[in-house]
């Protein structure tokens, strides 16, 4: 008897061991991950980025120890697929990553901050399974691909996107073929034109997309339009994630 309760005592020690070591890993990668989020302001940061990993990780170790809340059962009757509660697992991440994407103006942003909370949930999912070589390694390239990759993304040459529009006086309007050469004259290219009459038949309106190579561009292009006296009104608005 007393062997057995020593032997039960030894089996729940080792056990607690084992459910601390996996929680608190997932606590640490998740955090980190985090860390770097909230160091840019984003919505879903220190806390978010924990608490996924942590949940990953606890839902994998309910999976993984199915013979341990189910002691009446023979261990041959338990069929355990760890897998499907994966699949569940990223299923549900999806609902909150969606959660942090949210339209700005025109621009559509917190991409990457979903993104990084689905690599999180994943990071979860391999501490709750004990494979801590591969978390660690993901963490490891998640922190260089949200932190080292932004200067490599600054270095490298690209486009810039921004949704343009400009209002007109009617009267003294620029057709587009003036509004193109002005555009091209900044560095900016011209894609997807539309034209509007307000409702009062005052202003003429023009909505585009432009583009350059040359972000600092943009400061030109809006000082040449604040000295047009037939401007109206004009919004610049740069896409981005």
């Amino acid at each position: 008897m007393l062997r057995r309760r020593a032997s039960t005592a030894c089996s729940m020690d080792r056990e607690l061991q084992i459910t601390a070591s996996h929680l608190l890993a997932a606590l640490a990668a998740g955090g980190v991950i985090g860390l770097e989020r909230s160091f840019h302001g984003r919505p879903a940061g220190f806390r978010t980025h924990s608490l996924v990993c942590l949940a990953s990780s606890l839902l994998m170790l309910v999976t993984t120890s199915q013979a341990s809340w189910m002691p009446g059962i023979a261990p041959e009757a338990i069929r355990t697929d760890p897998t499907r509660m994966a699949q569940g697992i990223m299923t549900g991440i999806g609902f909150l990553g969606a959660g942090v994407i949210f339209k700005e103006g025109l621009s559509v942003r917190g991409l990457t901050t979903a993104a990084s909370i689905w690599i999180t949930a994943a990071i979860g999912i391999l501490v709750g399974v004990g494979l801590y070589v591969p978390a660690a390694i993901a963490t490891a390239l998640t922190l260089i691909t949200l932190s080292a990759f932004r200067w490599v993304e600054a270095w490298l040459p690209s486009h810039f996107y921004a949704h343009y529009l400009v209002r007109f006086e009617r009267a003294q309007a620029l057709s587009e073929t003036a509004v193109r050469a002005l555009l091209t004259e900044h560095r900016f290219s011209v894609a997807n034109v539309s034209h509007r009459l307000s409702d009062d038949g005052r202003l003429v309106e023009y909505r585009m997309v432009i583009r350059t190579r040359s972000p600092e561009s943009v400061s030109g292009l809006s000082d040449a339009m604040r000295e047009l006296p037939a401007v109206h009104s004009f919004r610049i608005s740069p896409t981005g994630d």
